[in-house]
């Protein structure tokens, strides 16, 4: 029986992993491990035995079978018969074991005489004979799996092992518990350990659906990181997700990772059978086709029959209804729909509840377990006994008020009804947009469009109501692909192709970040103007929003033909639109003007459509006030539009809004958890480029802040391809200033003045100085390094002309750092002055990694003039690094503080921390822990590599650790 492990890896489920390894290692200890069939349990036993490092001779294992009649203490005996290498070792065997030898005869050679007489009570001296050999045994684990199966002679003596275990046992039991026999405990009786046995129950449960991500990520070729998959899986469910989508990008990870988690409820067991279905040929190709389209995994269908083959006639026929029916039912509507007597249903219901096949999950209303199971015991139901049933819905449905449209229009489609299925799905969809319920109304119209034999007119509507709502929901492909195959189709009238493109074009150009969709938009512009001119006004006031490509100049013209437009046809949601993105400009500009008429927006309108503009208006300027250094401001601004989209069901705008305020919280300085939180939002919208942009950054940030200067840059270099496709040229910019500075401290100014020149001609060409705040410093600190000293001053000249006089705290903070670097070595004085004001300015805005920044250059700059104010300021800097985790950073300044012969600020004296770890040594631990080599820790913390592998070897034996656990050893030291 293996148990290492299971499989080959594995994702999740850390807490109960971690509660059992630390039972198994606080023997005496007693764990009942319960869950669903294929749920992981052995999966999870088997890695908690290999995580508490117990050698597999120790591990005495068991496993009970359904058969009717089992033989009395069957896996007990059978666990025993594995442990002869243990036997073995044991000097002496306690003359009571001797009882066994009849039922161990393979063991006879090990255990003494049976000296008992004739009259002996057999059963209890079996009884004592295996407790006392369970403790001759010493430190072992007696594993017993599926113990609903066991029989009641196994049940009581492990009720009275686990009741007086002997201080070297370790028992595991596993067991389901929705076929434990009447519901009973697993152990006969309820049970909590005894005074000083460590363990208890633990549950697992299926596996979420981002751990299902997680796991599709882990597989090798889909774009995540190599690494341990979750499943109870065999090499050869490895080797079947080691070909899963080969080469796929995030989108289809996620797609093939929904499906798997529908298809198998969050059962690793059905996971590693979809896995290895895949493997076979030309199924990699198209993941997503295949598990659209295969039947259910072969275990879960043989579970399910095995389940139903054991009820009643009338328990059968409660659970086809409620198959049918998809949705949690009451006992009357099953009633209704199955034809039976109310009596009846009552019996099947509680029938079909005892074997586990349906459960309650709201009172009185009940379905299956899982939906798989659902799917499953669907298709088992004979077509004409499914059709029946159908039809019986219907009619009992259709008696509610409101009519449940959505699930009339389901059960309409079974029967196989086109014409009929295509007027109930498009009253169930006009119903959902009405009621806001646009996770019913999206795949409906889907549906819809995707019928060939369509009315032209049903085809139009459709077409616009989907359109309508896909304007306000966060980006997706599938939508995006929908929306594609829609104005493709020629038996589109114009205008009604035009208002679809225009929803397209701004999702690619906006919600995907893609200016690509401003060609789309222009499209719909010209096919807009004849009929619907207040329409094309709106695609007019979508192009001026792209400053890319000298489109920027055209901002005008485009805004002032929207304009025109808008007097031949008066919309009040359009001219809305034109005084969102008219607030935009005036942000990007700095325009002290702007904030009054923030105020005056409508928040409480009666539009959606005006309301969806003032969250629009809220979302960017808050966004920009983060360029322009209005973080407070910014902060207010964020979370009201993320409010307004929660109540307006704005779903793409809530996302960017919580996008952005993450983004603020990096540059507060909040940077604890922040990447977790990353990780979260990016799983969550894993489409929206937003999210995967901005994580990019941050993490280029505090990797370089840390001294991973090859992850900083990946992931800078990450970010400035989003911002080569973007319609603004923020992103842009702003990767282009975090990758110049890698490149200026890896490979010196030449390698990034090739970074920054592109640029600097960008920030140029649109006018862009307000948001300069992050790119200006380093564009001069590299110009004079390659030695350009007239341009760095005209840089600078540049800059401080085109901001006077604009309400950009950022660019003006940004511009006296750069005045400081052009002053250093010819005006000192100068660049002492420009770096305070720096300082100042930043703190003014609340950005402490800035303001350190400033303090450190502030330092170099006074150590000639006055060593112990630079002492000072730098020990600030210092300290606001170390705060932050920003350890290189942290080591710079002692470099700085040695090299500046500044001497060391005062302290109480060298401490011993014994087996603590030094704050240099968690230094070193932390980069240890994420990945970094030795040479890259010595070059991110100034030291000699032999220090670093002094430090490093002083980690692991702190922690106890090999290289590849230190992460999670540190992690536990903090918790």
């Amino acid at each position: 029986m293996r148990h290492d492990g299971g499989a080959p890896g594995f994702v999740g489920r850390r807490r109960e992993v971690a509660r059992l390894v630390q039972a198994l290692r606080s023997a005496p200890a007693v764990v009942l491990v319960e869950g669903d069939a294929g749920v992981g349990k052995s999966a999870l036993v088997g890695r908690a035995l290999a995580e508490a490092e117990v050698p597999g001779g120790r591990v005495l294992a068991g496993r009970c079978h359904p058969v009717a009649e089992p033989s009395p203490y069957g896996p007990l005996l059978d666990a025993l018969r594995r442990g002869r290498p243990v036997l073995a070792g044991v000097a002496e065997m306690p003359p009571s074991t001797g009882a066994l030898r009849t039922w161990l005869p393979d063991l006879a050679d090990l255990l003494p005489e049976d000296t008992a007489g004739a009259g002996a009570d057999e059963r209890y001296r079996l009884t004592q004979g295996l407790q006392t050999l369970l403790g001759a045994l010493g430190e072992v684990v007696l594993l017993v799996e599926d113990a609903q199966w066991a029989d009641r002679a196994t049940r009581e003596l492990l009720l009275l092992l686990a009741r007086d275990p002997h201080p070297g046992l370790s028992l595991v039991v596993t067991y389901r518990p929705e076929e434990l026999p009447d519901g009973a405990p697993v152990l006969g009786t309820a049970y909590r350990c005894p005074p000083g046995v460590s363990g208890g129950l633990l549950r697992i449960e299926p596996l979420d659906e981002t751990e299902v991500l997680e796991l599709a990520r882990t597989v090798p070729g889909t774009g995540g990181a190599a690494g341990p998959a979750a499943a109870p899986a065999s090499s050869a469910g490895a080797a079947a997700g080691a070909g899963l989508v080969s080469g796929a990008g995030p989108g289809t990870v996620a797609a093939v990772a929904r499906l798997l988690y529908e298809r198998s409820g969050g059962f690793p067991a059905a996971i590693v059978e979809d896995l290895a279905a895949l493997q076979e040929d030309g199924r990699q190709a198209d993941p997503v086709a295949f598990l659209s389209g295969a039947e259910p995994t072969r275990g879960l269908r043989d579970a399910v029959a095995e389940r139903l083959a054991g009820l009643g006639a009338e328990a059968r026929a409660v659970v086809e209804t409620v198959a049918v029916l998809e949705e949690p039912a009451g006992e009357g509507l099953i009633a209704e729909v199955s034809a039976l007597p109310a009596e009846q249903v009552s019996a099947g219901l509680v029938e079909a509840l005892r074997a586990g096949v349906l459960s309650e999950p709201e009172p009185a209303r009940y379905a299956f377990r899982r939906e798989p199971a659902r799917q499953v015991a669907y298709w088992r139901i004979p077509g004409p006994t499914r059709s029946a049933l159908h039809r019986r819905a219907i009619d009992a449905l259709r008696t509610g008020q409101p009519q449940p449209l959505a699930r009339i229009a389901a059960h309409t489609r079974a029967l196989g009804d086109r014409e009929a299925w295509q007027q109930a799905a498009e009253a169930a969809a006009d119903q959902a947009v009405e009621q806001g319920d646009t996770a019913v109304a999206g795949p409906l119209l889907r549906e819809l469009l995707a019928e060939t034999d369509l009315a032209p007119e049903r085809r139009g509507r459709a077409a616009r109501a989907l359109s309508g709502f896909a304007a306000n929901a966060a980006y997706d492909a599938a939508s995006t692909e929908v929306l594609a195959d829609i104005i493709a189709d020629p038996r589109l009238p114009v205008a009604d192709r035009g208002e679809v493109r225009l929803t397209l074009g701004l999702r690619v150009a906006v919600q995907g970040g893609d200016r690509a969709g401003f060609a789309l938009i222009e499209q719909a512009a010209d096919e807009l103007i004849a009929e619907r001119p207040a329409r094309a006004a709106r695609a007019l006031v979508a192009l001026a929003m792209n400053e890319r490509d000298g489109a920027g100049a055209a901002v005008r013209e485009r805004m002032a033909r929207a304009a025109a437009a808008l007097e031949s046809e008066p919309d009040e949601e359009v001219a809305a639109a034109h005084r969102a993105t008219r607030l935009t400009f005036q942000a990007r500009e700095g325009d002290p003007e702007l904030w009054p008429e923030l105020d005056r927006l409508p928040r409480d309108a009666s539009s959606p459509e005006l309301v969806r503009q003032t969250t629009r208006a809220l979302f960017n300027v808050g966004d920009i006030a983060m360029e322009t250094g209005h973080d407070q401001r910014a902060g207010r601004l964020l979370a009201e539009s993320r409010a307004l989209a929660r109540q307006a069901a704005i779903s793409y705008l809530e996302c960017y809004s919580r996008i952005a305020l993450l983004r603020l919280d990096g540059l507060a300085g909040r940077w604890q958890g922040l990447e977790e939180r990353f990780e979260a939002i990016g799983t969550e919208y894993p489409d929206v480029a937003m999210a995967r942009v901005e994580r990019a950054m941050l993490f280029g940030r505090m990797a370089a802040s840390r001294g991973r200067l090859a992850a900083a840059r990946a992931e800078f270099e990450s970010a400035a391809r989003y911002g080569e496709r973007e319609s603004q040229v923020t992103t842009a910019i702003r990767a282009a200033a975090g990758l110049g500075a890698v490149e200026l401290v890896d490979r010196g100014a030449e390698a990034a003045a090739a970074v920054l020149a592109p640029a600097v001609a960008m920030l140029r060409q649109a006018g862009a100085w307000a948001r300069a705040g992050e790119l200006l410093p380093i564009a001069v600190e590299v110009v004079r390094g390659v030695g350009d000293e007239g341009a760095a001053r005209h840089l600078t000249e540049e800059a401080a002309e085109a901001i006077d006089g604009a309400d950009a705290p950022a660019a003006h903070a940004g511009l006296a750092l750069a005045r400081g670097v052009l002053l250093e070595g010819t005006d000192s004085c100068g660049a002492i002055e420009s770096y305070r004001q720096a300082r100042d300015a930043w703190r003014g805005i609340g950005r402490p990694y800035e303001v350190a920044r400033a303090e450190e250059r502030l330092a170099r700059a006074l150590a000639d003039r006055d060593p112990q104010t630079a002492a000072e300021r730098l020990a600030a800097a210092e300290a606001t690094y170390t705060t932050l985790g920003a350890a290189s950073d942290a080591a710079r300044c002692q470099h700085v503080r040695r090299d500046l012969g500044l001497g060391r600020m005062a302290s109480p004296g060298r401490r011993g921390y014994g087996e603590a770890l030094s704050p240099r040594e968690r230094q070193v631990a932390e980069l240890v822990g994420q990945g970094v080599s030795n040479q890259d820790i010595a070059q991110a913390l100034f030291l000699s590599p032999r220090t670093v592998e002094h430090h490093v070897a002083s980690v692991l034996r702190k922690l106890g650790v090999g290289r590849k656990d230190v992460a999670e050893a540190l992690a536990e030291t903090e918790s």
